[in-house]
């Protein structure tokens, strides 16, 4: 790691506080800013101001309910639902009476987005029946999100038609190299919710220690290109007996680095997410987090609430022991 002058970052700051554009030159050399440096402290200042300025002491909680698990054509490496590496428990599908329970009781702790996700796989026409039902449930400020396979614009338009105002969608870092998935499809799926003015969630992962920065600075400016309303960054939890699990993970550390780059580079409308949460991100420009109901990808049991996942009262506490204000 080459370091950043102190001269470069006054320069990098002086563009954010003009609300000139980053290059990925830029995030580039931010991204080489060197653990526990001054640099490195100055860098998670400028991100933390940036959003108290942009977003005041506002804090958002997001809940997600995984709706199915079972084996994913998507076929990820680092993934407990991979189709070669099916880790979870056993292959269960929500009823559509179960998914309303849970997004009823997620709706009485006042969240401030829902998230229904699939596997890639997943009948879409029973999605939008299932979707359909939660959107009549949700008080009018709660915003409905997809997290589902790839589709077309005519599928972005009854989605929009259904409710549903955001969508959670990514080209991932080593899209068609660890996964089975073409990066060209990402691409117009990216294209289609554009296209039918849906809300975009981005996030740069799985980041993983062979990741270089240029990769994940290119996702960083393909996020801002789509106009990103809510951005996110992640890092690759192992899943053990998957592929990619011995190559580790990032630290913490370096995840709460890269929130603070992504942050000052992409600006999105909305708010900044770390995941999973972790509490000194929340001191690097992020005032958003996830809980989680159900499967997730990062998990091997079917109620991840019981494992990895976080509850919404508990990202609640996180996001408030730092002096931000939820529902």
């Amino acid at each position: 790691m080459q370091g950043i002058s102190q001269e470069t970052m006054d320069a990098l700051f002086l563009k954010v506080d003009g609300d000139v554009p980053l290059t990925k030159e830029d995030a580039v050399a931010l991204l080489n800013t060197e653990s526990h440096s001054d640099a490195f402290y100055m860098l998670l200042a400028k991100a933390e101001e940036l959003t108290r300025r942009e977003y005041g002491n506002r804090g958002y909680v997001f809940a997600q309910i995984g709706i199915n698990s079972a084996p994913c054509s998507g076929n990820c490496k680092f993934c407990s639902m991979g189709c070669e590496n099916f880790m979870v428990q056993e292959e269960i599908e929500k009823t559509e009476a179960e998914v309303l329970e849970e997004a009823g009781r997620a709706v009485e702790q006042h969240i401030d987005a829902l998230f229904l996700m699939t596997t890639a796989d997943y009948d879409m026409k029973k999605f939008l029946r299932i979707a359909e039902k939660v959107k009549a449930i949700l008080p009018e400020d709660v915003m409905l999100v997809a997290n589902i396979g790839d589709f077309e614009e005519e599928m972005a338009k009854r989605l929009q038609e259904t409710g549903i105002t955001g969508v959670y969608h990514i080209v991932r870092l080593n899209e068609g190299i660890d996964t089975a998935l073409c990066p060209a499809d990402r691409i117009r799926t990216l294209d289609a919710i554009r296209g039918a003015g849906l809300a975009l969630i981005y996030c740069v992962e799985p980041i993983g220690p062979e990741h270089t920065y240029e990769q994940i600075a290119d996702e960083m400016l393909r996020a801002r290109e789509y106009s990103v309303n809510i951005m996110a960054c992640m890092k690759r939890v192992g899943v053990e007996k998957t592929p990619l699990y011995e190559r580790g993970e990032i630290t913490d550390l370096e995840l709460t680095k890269i929130a603070a780059v992504t942050r000052l580079v992409t600006r999105p409308k909305t708010s900044m997410n770390v995941h999973e949460p972790k509490q000194m991100t929340l001191l690097a420009g992020v005032n958003q987090l996830y809980a989680e109901i159900g499967i997730n990808p990062r998990d091997c049991a079917v109620e991840t609430g019981s494992n990895r996942g976080f509850s919404i009262a508990a990202v609640k506490d996180m996001l408030h022991q730092v002096g931000y204000e939820t529902k």
